[in-house]
């Protein structure tokens, strides 16, 4: 059965094994066809893959040519630079998020709380509520606001950027105007209450900070306009864009050797030494910009580096006179395996909560108009903040504060932090001494609750936490979704503390470990729901233990989030991968599954080839760039010499009628399908041309047999032209004429020499064709002009187009007998957007793409190997 270019419709819809499956919903819609899917309802989208292969070109060669030792010296250095440059950028983002989050929650719990303390002699704390509904509402109101300007920049942005990494790319993840949106809109999520962190939106503003920076121009500043050509190819910006997602991690957690590693783990397919160490480098650059700066903000001493990352854990150590305490022992490691399960088993639980909204938002909010959007927002942004007023002042406890760490009437400081009203205790309707333990944890930034958790010598009550967790994990699952920009880190890290901290007290109070320190247990519990959630496992790993400063903690922390990942594997996947499932984004895993060998290449390849010809008409391109949605074309020449072998059945050249005997587009439908579509050409020529039967056509004049000679001795490929195309009158075999294969030619590189008249006329040799530089061919990266927008008035149709300077004349091939394991490892490994199938004797008999290796596809193809089996 004919390959499916999109990969999806085999997963939707796994009956439908006839005719249509061979066709993208793009080419069903040009020819007129609808596909119903009953089974899935939910939006699915063709994405377009990013190509780290280089093409190695002629104007490619020619840049190599003219690049010496101190040039290439020259442009690492610049490398470096610009590396140093975006991890400079991202801990400004980084500070001016954290700094106007802190402004204005400060505000926030200022006045409340103030309203708070008065109304609980008057009797008035209705008028409390509604103040603080009205600074959440309006806070959040602002997000949704930005968001409604740049829909991609809700939510925390980790799915879209680990999509780019992969090599998807998804449109308008890494404009500036996502950045402004997303850095704004995430303070004004986090300032209005929302159960969301500001760390995950750091990792996709680095990255789009990673991505502009080296291009020196943007789409949203048209104006403003640099003479900088280097590094306008895939390669050079998803190299940038990983050390951008690194530094966000670096500025969010203090973690530059935990930024790199998530930016290996989670996103790049691809990876190399150098790589490696300008990622750290742009780590470092990040992680000590935001250092330098917050610590001489909040402490006036500039050049001391105190506070590393947006979210700190502080110091872990036991009280100096309890000479039992130690952080954790071997016996300790056995509750924390058991955490890390039942850490495993909540976040399977949250993520399937949560893919359950977020289809049925896919289904009822998103289709409808945004400002519905808005009113979930608000909506949600309204009772979070009523379930926080009403627990804080009814479900909470009045609990006995810790001589050693009072410092004040309403505040208690925790020790070995800064005397700081975010990082204080409540003592919401509690007498003196005592302080309200549900407040405290409500009634606080989500970082300075962590704190409480990690570090308070006080006691929460059981009940407390109890039914903090369970507030917090329902509104938390609630929250990741909607339309405002959003982390996940710190909820699910809060919400894991909760649960650490009440082993810990169950521990205590009813099986008598007194010596156990309840900060470790509240890290391991934080661990554990954070690994069942998002499951990773080396960079989180590395990440939690830079955050804590304490190398000790390595082997329990890296032994939880593996039981946690392992336990949570059983039931779903991690709730980053769910929501790119939900996309139908084709995202490639690092290996296919044993069973997948039973495969080869020539059962997932697309053997329907829209191809070109080495020197091409201008009417035969501008119809196959309007008619298809592929983003590349194989150059090939039909292999006349080898026809009379090929009419008797040479087993080699026959196997292209094998590998296309299924297919139902055959050339000259494809021909009659250009044809049709040319028909609104404004070119009369060309209107008569298509109406002319390819047969009748006059033949050329006769030119004399010596000068032809000479001609093709300097011409590599001969001059076939696509009018010369399959008539319908052929049988399969003239049809299905071996093709040899030439190389590849890119949709973006044809409409480039479309829009600047690369072409000659018939009367001419292609040496008089004009030559485009390299930095002519990127000049327009990454928006190429489109076919549609073409003016083809401009166009002669007769005009020849020489594409063999500027196709990728070595692009990795592969056999048709080669297994899908192999397939997919070069595919995923050296980042490709097209992998050619070649068979022995050089003819191309089908291509595969991302889509052909997703894993929907290939379970699919595995399902129809066993029936024909």
């Amino acid at each position: 059965m004919a390959g499916c270019r999109s990969g999806l419709c085999c997963c939707c819809c796994p009956r439908c094994c006839g005719e249509r499956e061979s066709r993208t919903p793009e080419e069903l819609t040009i020819l007129g066809e609808t596909h119903e899917e009953e089974d899935e309802i939910l939006p699915r989208k063709d994405y377009e893959s990013l190509d780290y292969d280089r093409c190695i070109n002629d104007p490619y060669l020619e840049v190599l040519e003219s690049m010496d030792n101190k040039k290439a010296q020259r442009y690492e250095a610049v490398k470096w630079v610009l590396v140093f440059a975006i991890g400079v950028c991202t801990g400004l983002v980084g500070l001016f998020v954290d700094f106007f989050v802190r402004l204005l929650t400060q505000l926030k719990f200022r006045v409340v709380q103030s309203s708070v303390e008065e109304c609980t002699e008057k009797g008035c704390l209705a008028l409390s509520l509604l103040e603080l509904l009205g600074f959440n509402l309006t806070f959040v109101f602002l997000a949704s606001l930005l968001v409604l300007i740049q829909p991609v920049a809700a939510g925390s942005g980790i799915p879209e950027i680990k999509c780019y990494l992969n090599g998807v790319k998804v449109p308008g993840v890494v404009r500036l105007r996502t950045v402004v949106c997303k850095a704004m809109g995430v303070l004004f999520s986090v300032a209005g209450g929302l159960f969301v962190g500001k760390e995950g939106p750091m990792i996709h503003s680095g990255a789009v900070v990673g991505a502009g920076l080296p291009q020196f121009q943007s789409i949203s500043l048209r104006k403003i306009q640099f003479n900088f050509p280097y590094f306008r190819s895939d390669r050079d910006k998803r190299d940038f864009v990983s050390a951008g997602a690194a530094a966000g991690v670096a500025a969010a957690f203090g973690a530059p050797i935990g930024g790199t590693l998530f930016s290996l783990e989670e996103g790049s397919s691809f990876w190399n030494q150098g790589l490696t160490w300008k990622v750290l480098f742009c780590s470092m650059a990040a992680t000590f910009t935001l250092n330098f700066f917050r610590s001489g903000i909040q402490f006036g001493s500039w050049g001391s580096f105190q506070l590393p990352g947006l979210l700190n854990f502080g110091e872990f150590k036991c009280s100096e006179s309890d000479k039992k305490c130690h952080l954790w022992t071997a016996v300790d490691l056995g509750f924390f395996i058991l955490m890390g399960i039942v850490g495993g088993l909540l976040g399977a639980t949250f993520n399937c909560l949560n893919k359950r909204l977020a289809k049925y938002r896919m289904r009822n909010v998103h289709p409808k108009p945004k400002l519905v959007r808005v009113l979930e927002s608000l909506l949600v942004s309204l009772t979070t903040t009523v379930v926080v007023f009403v627990a804080s002042m009814v479900l909470g406890e009045c609990r006995q504060m810790s001589s050693t760490s009072h410092s004040g009437n309403d505040t208690l400081s925790l020790q070995g932090m800064s005397e700081d009203v975010n990082s204080s205790i409540k003592t919401f309707f509690c007498p003196n001494e005592t302080y309200n333990d549900m407040a405290t944890l409500f009634f606080n930034p989500q970082e300075s609750a962590i704190l409480q958790l990690f570090h308070q010598d006080g006691t929460f009550s059981p009940v407390t936490l109890s039914l903090f967790f369970l507030l917090y994990f329902l509104l938390s699952c609630w929250t990741y979704g909607i339309s405002v920009p959003s982390g996940l880190f710190v909820p699910s890290l809060l919400c894991g503390a909760a649960f650490g901290r009440l082993v810990a007290n169950l521990l205590k109070s009813y099986i008598g470990l007194d010596h156990i320190y309840s900060g470790t247990f509240a890290l391991i519990g934080a661990a554990a729901f954070l690994g069942g959630v998002v499951r990773m496992t080396i960079s989180l790993t590395v990440i939690l233990i830079e955050s804590t400063n304490e190398i000790t903690y390595g082997l329990p922390i890296m032994i939880t989030l593996m039981v946690a990942k392992w336990t949570g594997d059983f039931f779903n996947k991690g709730i980053y991968d769910i929501h790119v499932n939900l996309r139908g984004v084709p995202l490639l895993e690092w290996e296919t599954e044993v069973e997948m060998d039973k495969l080869r290449a020539s059962d997932i390849m697309e053997p329907n080839l829209t191809y070109v010809y080495p020197h091409t008409r201008i009417q035969s391109l501008v119809s196959i760039l309007r008619t298809t949605v592929h983003h590349a074309f194989p150059v090939v020449t039909e292999n006349r010499g080898n026809e009379r072998e090929f009419m008797k059945g040479n087993q080699l050249i026959s196997n292209n009628i094998k590998f296309k005997k299924s297919s139902i587009l055959t050339r000259a439908g494809e021909q009659r399908k250009r044809s049709q579509s040319m028909k609104s050409y404004p070119s009369s020529e060309l209107r008569n041309m298509c109406d002319e039967h390819i047969a009748t056509e006059e033949p050329p004049e006769k030119e004399d047999l010596l000068q032809q000679m000479l001609e093709r001795r300097y011409t590599p490929y001969p001059n076939l032209y696509p009018d010369q195309s399959p008539s319908e009158e052929w049988t399969m075999e003239e049809r299905f004429r071996p093709l040899t294969f030439h190389g590849l030619i890119l949709r973006s590189q044809l409409v480039t020499l479309l829009v600047r008249g690369v072409c000659y006329s018939e009367s001419q040799s292609s040496a008089s064709q004009p030559r485009l530089s390299h930095a002519e061919m990127s000049e327009d990266y990454p928006r190429y002009p489109d076919i549609h927008d073409l003016d083809l008035t401009l166009l002669n149709p007769r005009m020849i187009v020489d594409v063999t300077p500027y196709m990728n004349p070595s692009p990795f091939a592969v056999s048709p007998n080669t297994h899908v394991s192999q397939v997919f490892n070069l595919f995923r490994t050296m980042g490709l957007r097209h992998l050619p199938v070649v068979n022995a004797v050089g003819e191309i008999v089908g291509i595969i793409t991302r889509h052909n290796l997703t894993h929907e596809f290939l379970q699919a193809r595995l399902r129809q190997h066993y029936q024909t089996i």
